[in-house]
């Protein structure tokens, strides 16, 4: 297999090492670059700048991405900032590769619909990056729901923060693709994985309203707190759903409560564990998952991945379903812009 990686920033390393550990010398990994940066990011996102990447996983780059192309590379991971996802996603569908493309699927909305039909048209298989769907607080949580454990859902809210200059030590934060506007960034964007969890849980919410902006004193263009109140047609009732979302919190912060007719589930990632409440508010079931490396999430997405290449099958977290949580972030954004609340409907993905 050839296997092209677009970004060779932390997470399109952490892509390399684990197609390393996955096929080790069956794949041959090639790389399209721009800025060229020669160091390792070590697996607790250190800089190792005495390590070149290219040489330590034997990676081929190139300049262009027509010259990578030109390779014939089978699969493409798209891992470079999120306002480019789209037009290099669909240079390579066209050019007939599979696409992981690291979430979000894009900044906004602009070309998805032409990037989701030409992947279904070329019959390429397309995945999304939303390791969390792969963890084993968040599965366990979404079988509390399928199961009705709780009964009928009656409200939910979600927690994710974490302090902005400490996701990356070996770069600089106000360089991050989190906190500039020009490369898609902003805390509603970039810590999309609660939308997607969400929308996995409940469907597509109906209305959106969101309050936020720049509120903190870090030195970023985009919006570092937002709070989101979302409505979901759940059992025929409207159901509200809050999730709240910032680039403060120190240490981080990141949960999920849902309340229903016969108790409550409370899930924490941070660390991970779940815990059931009955009716009468005892506890019913308590899961831990004690030194659970999260690169394991990573892992279970990348064979997830391979195995739905090797069999043309839809992956659990498809375009369609990447579109999905971009959907509910666009309305998000949408109203903390414009105070208003912002009425969502499937996205047309099937021609």
């Amino acid at each position: 297999m050839k296997a092209l990686i677009v970004g060779l920033g932390g997470v399109g390393q952490r892509h390399v090492r684990n197609l390393r550990a996955v096929l080790g010398r069956d794949v041959e990994i090639l790389a399209y670059r721009v800025r060229r940066l020669t160091h390792v990011v070590t697996p607790r996102l250190q800089a190792a700048p005495d390590r070149n990447v290219e040489a330590e996983y034997d990676i081929r780059a190139f300049d262009t991405l027509d010259g990578a192309l030109a390779e014939r590379p089978d699969v493409a991971f798209i891992c470079n900032p999120t306002s480019l996802h789209v037009p290099v996603a669909l240079a390579c569908a066209r050019g007939d590769c599979d696409l992981f493309l690291e979430k979000p699927v894009s900044h906004d909305l602009d070309g998805v619909a032409e990037l989701l039909a030409t992947v279904q048209s070329r019959g390429r298989v397309a995945m999304v990056g939303y390791q969390l769907r792969f963890h084993p607080a968040v599965q366990a949580l979404a079988a509390v729901v399928r199961e009705r454990r709780i009964g009928t859902v009656l409200c939910a809210r979600a927690i994710v923060g974490e302090y902005l200059p400490g996701w990356h030590p070996y770069e600089d934060y106000r360089q991050m693709y989190a906190s500039r506007a020009d490369l898609g960034g902003g805390v509603i964007v970039s810590q999309i994985h609660e939308f997607d969890y969400l929308y996995s849980l409940f469907g597509l919410p109906r209305r959106v309203f969101t309050i936020g902006g720049h509120l903190s004193d870090l030195e970023v263009d985009v919006e570092d707190v937002a709070s989101t109140l979302m409505e979901f047609a759940i059992d025929g009732r409207a159901i509200p759903v809050h999730l709240q979302q910032d680039y403060v919190q120190r240490p981080p912060s990141r949960s999920c409560e849902i309340v229903g007719s016969r108790g409550r589930v409370v899930m924490q990632l941070a660390p991970a564990a779940l815990t059931r409440y009955d009716a009468d508010g005892a506890v019913a079931d308590r899961l831990e998952w004690d030194g659970w490396d999260r690169n394991e999430a990573f892992l279970g997405e990348l064979r997830h991945f391979l195995d739905c290449v090797a069999v043309r099958r839809k992956p659990v977290v498809d375009l369609a379903d990447g579109v999905a949580s971009l959907q509910m972030a666009s309305a998000a954004r949408a109203s903390m812009a414009t105070g208003r609340v912002i009425e969502l409907a499937p996205m047309e993905t099937r021609r």
